[in-house]
């Protein structure tokens, strides 16, 4: 992450291709993460929408098994200012310190393995849907999922893997119930 935030104070800001290409062959954890994270910042503007977005759109690309990750110019030339990629590592590091708490490379690799993305591209499709959604404070569980998922898929750690599922069916419960809510609250429903 302080690499992204070094390259884009030298270049007064990213677009979201220059990322994923900083990023690299990362594989499908580093991507997620990347892709997750700035919805958590706690700044106005459309992170959650264009984010998320993004993100659905790659998992779409990792279940088809795409070598190479593509974005339509429309999201992939949106540019994030350097401030935003200063917060995002500000808010995200501490979430991320946590997870990584209970990391343990090699455990149960099996759910960690490089077969793995093509079988997370649907809960991942799924969370990215949510992240998309404007509801207020709605995309806090999905990303928190997604990055328990990241991280495991990062660390090779099939356990913590196991364990971002279980957050995503809570995370996509309580989307659910926040669209019931709000949709209970317009009368025309």
């Amino acid at each position: 992450m302080s690499r992204l935030v070094a390259e884009a104070r030298s270049r007064e800001g990213l677009t979201i291709a220059d990322a994923l290409d900083l990023m690299g062959k990362s594989g499908f954890g580093f991507v997620m993460l990347l892709l997750a994270l700035p919805a958590l910042i706690p700044i106005p503007g459309p992170f959650g929408m264009v984010f998320g977005s993004a993100l659905a759109i790659v998992s779409i690309q990792f279940a088809l098994g795409f070598r190479s990750l593509w974005l339509p110019s429309l999201l992939a030339d949106r540019r994030v200012s350097t401030n935003a990629f200063e917060a995002l590592e500000r808010h995200a590091s501490p979430l991320v310190r946590k997870i990584e708490h209970f990391v343990r490379p090699g455990r149960m690799e099996t759910f960690a393995g490089p077969r793995m993305p093509y079988l997370l591209a649907l809960p991942v499709f799924c969370l990215a849907v949510a992240v998309a959604l404007p509801i207020p404070f709605g995309n806090l569980a999905p990303v928190a999922a997604l990055c328990v998922i990241a991280i495991g898929l990062i660390e090779r750690d099939g356990l913590v893997v196991l364990l971002g599922l279980g957050v995503t069916l809570i995370a996509l419960a309580v989307t659910g119930a926040l669209l019931y809510t709000a949709a209970g609250l317009i009368p025309w429903i």
